[in-house]
């Protein structure tokens, strides 16, 4: 999470969605940057709400505009899986080495709780409200990156350039027609989020 005291934008960090990109580009333009420990970094906005804005908050400025970026559910999937078959995890229980996709969705996907390896939440999860609505004002579509880089660019009064970093080994990543189908059924919530955000086809 990215906090822009000036302009008065919070950026999320929603995980596999290129945040390590704009960490990296950003940070130094940042007043307030959580990075380094996971549970920090991504905290969501119900918990930026209850114990960040509160001490950031002020009655004679503009409220903060909350700002994230979501990917393709399967696409996120992908990565998630690509990321966990790296060496640095073999032998760990969050590793992928030695299991295929098929296997890696229909756990993820098990309804009395994923193994280790496939234990992910799921990207709404850190969009909503404590009312269990999507409440951050402004999602972009992963796949729209140089049309947040653009928004950010302006708020910020600032040029953005990303490097591609922390990209996870390439893997096959097939399904079968049913679980495919069962993903979008069972993730629907997230597809929708997802076909809402903003994209470069606006």
């Amino acid at each position: 999470m990215l906090i822009f005291l000036g302009p008065r934008i919070v950026l999320l960090s929603v995980p596999k969605t290129g945040t390590t990109a704009l960490e990296e580009a950003l940070a130094p333009l940042a007043e307030i940057a959580f990075r380094a420990e996971p549970s920090v970094k991504h905290l969501n906005l119900r918990q930026y709400r209850n114990r960040i804005q509160p001490l950031i908050a002020r009655r004679d400025r503009p409220a903060f505009q909350t700002v994230a970026v979501v990917r393709e559910p399967l696409d996120w999937l992908g990565s998630w899986y690509r990321y966990r078959r790296r060496d640095a995890l073999i032998g760990h229980r969050n590793s992928t080495a030695g299991i295929d996709f098929e296997q890696f969705v229909t756990a993820y996907l098990q309804p009395d709780g994923p193994p280790p390896y496939a234990r992910l939440g799921r990207q709404s999860e850190l969009l909503i409200d404590h009312d269990g609505r999507v409440a951050v004002d402004h999602i972009f579509r992963y796949e729209a990156m140089p049309l947040l880089v653009d928004f950010l660019s302006e708020r910020l009064n600032h040029p953005i350039t990303l490097e591609r970093v922390n990209v996870s080994p390439a893997a096959a990543l097939e399904l079968t027609p049913a679980t495919r189908e069962r993903l979008r059924r069972e993730l629907a919530g997230d597809y929708a989020i997802w076909q809402a955000a903003r994209h470069a086809g606006e």
